[in-house]
């Protein structure tokens, strides 16, 4: 018997209150199964990176060789993300949902059991292509199954809660399991995730997809695909070996070439894969603007500390792990309030001040020396500033889906998600690389931190502008609102 997976989520409180609602047990489930894949993918992001030198050791793989274990992922996650949004929005957003889990649970277990690198690496690109699919679709589920309003902020509050927490668990689970068993226990955990949540998808999660059935943009669909590809490719390859290689510089003009090509194709388009009246609306524009903002930000300045954490001050991978394991503590805690906060001042208005939160606390994190107090200050900066960082994830993904029609959610959310996804890979290769390559590493890293520090804040300006937050705050949900035209 199917299980009735309508939402029984209790009715908006009314303007000014302050609790959150209410969820049934079935919206429980629903919730569980549809963030345990999302907290799964954000887990594969960062799990492997403690591993990769004894992974390296193991299958034989060169250290030049090595960012491929990150770069097979990253690729195809980041490339197929508005393709497969889309194709979701068109044909099923839970059969989408669930292939991509079966794809991703197999690619795990196929990169658990590799015998040299060329096997590896293909589990690697299978679960990143996986991935691609369980994101998008598994937010458009997540925002037309709970109805706009404080049912979906709550909703989307946990999600952003995991999504953080996971990148951080895998940050500290990486070295632990390495440690205590091998490489391989990091990709089985993935596996493992996967079995337990594909049995439950299929009698929890409802079909959903527009009502109407147009043809897929096959051109723009090539073009924006291409794009990405090229573009992550080249930008994940900087971050290893700088801006000066030939394939770097190919690949990224290709990618901007390929991008615009896709504007032109879409402008066009009967049938286009990304409607570009919806990049006119203000809350899509500003909204993914913040987002790619505090995502590649917040990603260069882990990256930093971690660097300076046990470059300078010589503390080992686990000790590391457990700086930004309060990280993910205190962020799960910033998760729980996001909502009321939300509520309370509304989703623009929350964006703009998790930005200036995050830009006005990384100001601080330029103080850090060679002393054991720099720890402490560090441990407290990063885990404030990601508080904010949480803030602004869950606050830009409502800016963003908020007032967007539901056969339209797949191409918000899949906006959402290539704005995380290209978030997260751009901002060590642009201010990363002045860290690596400095003569003092310790004044690089300082380098980078004024410079992330006031591009936040510059964005928090933006932002504001661009979304009038001077209005009245309303009550968490925003609309989508055109952006002005001459």
């Amino acid at each position: 018997m199917a299980i009735d997976t309508t939402p029984t989520s209790t009715p908006a409180p009314v303007a000014g209150q302050q609790s959150a609602p209410r969820l049934s047990a079935r919206d429980r489930l629903v919730l569980f199964v549809l963030c345990a894949a999302q907290f799964m993918v954000a887990l594969d992001f960062s799990v492997l990176n403690v591993a990769l030198p004894v992974l390296g050791a193991d299958l034989g793989m060169s250290t030049s060789a090595l960012q491929w274990a990150v770069t097979a992922f990253a690729l195809p996650s980041g490339g197929f993300l508005l393709l497969f949004g889309r194709m979701g929005d068109l044909y099923g957003r839970r059969r989408l949902f669930l292939a991509g889990l079966a794809l991703f649970g197999a690619a795990s277990l196929l990169a658990t059991l590799a015998w040299d690198p060329a096997s590896f690496l293909a589990g690697r690109a299978l679960q990143g292509l996986g991935a691609a699919a369980i994101v998008p679709t598994g937010m458009s589920l997540l925002t037309t199954t709970f109805p706009e309003g404080p049912a979906r902020d709550r909703a989307l509050g946990i999600s952003g809660t995991l999504l953080s927490l996971g990148f951080t668990v895998g940050m500290v689970a990486g070295g632990v399991l390495t440690d205590l068993l091998s490489w391989r226990s990091t990709m089985g955990l993935l596996a493992l995730f996967a079995l337990v949540v594909l049995p439950l998808a299929p009698r929890l999660l409802p079909e959903s997809r527009t009502p109407e059935r147009p043809r897929l943009d096959v051109p723009g669909a090539v073009t924006v695909t291409g794009g990405l590809l090229s573009l992550i490719y080249a930008l994940t390859t900087a971050a290893e070996h700088g801006f000066g290689r030939a394939d770097v510089l190919v690949t990224l003009a290709a990618g901007l070439l390929l991008l615009a090509a896709f504007v032109a194709v879409e402008s066009r388009s009967a049938a286009p894969l990304l409607s570009l009246p919806m990049l006119r609306r203000r809350t899509v524009a500003w909204g993914n603007l913040g987002g790619l903002v505090t995502f590649s930000m917040m990603s260069t300045v882990v990256f930093v500390l971690t660097l300076y954490l046990q470059e300078v001050l010589h503390l080992s991978a686990f000790e590391t792990g457990l700086v930004f394991g309060v990280q993910g503590v205190l962020s799960v805690v910033a998760g729980t309030f996001a909502p009321r906060v939300i509520g309370r001042f509304g989703a623009r208005r929350t964006l703009v001040g998790a930005l200036a939160g995050q830009g006005a606390i990384g100001l601080s994190l330029p103080a850090l020396g060679e002393g054991g107090w720099s720890v402490v200050l560090a441990t407290a900066a990063v885990s404030l500033a990601s508080m904010c960082h949480l803030g602004a994830i869950i606050s830009y993904g409502l800016t963003v889906t908020s007032g967007v029609p539901d056969e339209e959610q797949g191409l918000a959310t899949g906006l959402v998600t290539s704005t995380q996804q290209v978030g997260i890979t751009v901002g060590i290769p642009l201010l990363g690389v002045l860290a690596t390559t400095a003569t003092d590493l310790r004044s690089g890293v300082h380098t980078v931190l004024v410079l992330d520090a006031a591009i936040v804040l510059a964005a928090a300006v933006l932002v504001a502008v661009g979304l009038r937050v001077n209005r009245p705050a309303g009550s968490g949900t925003v609309e989508a609102e055109p952006l002005r035209t001459r």
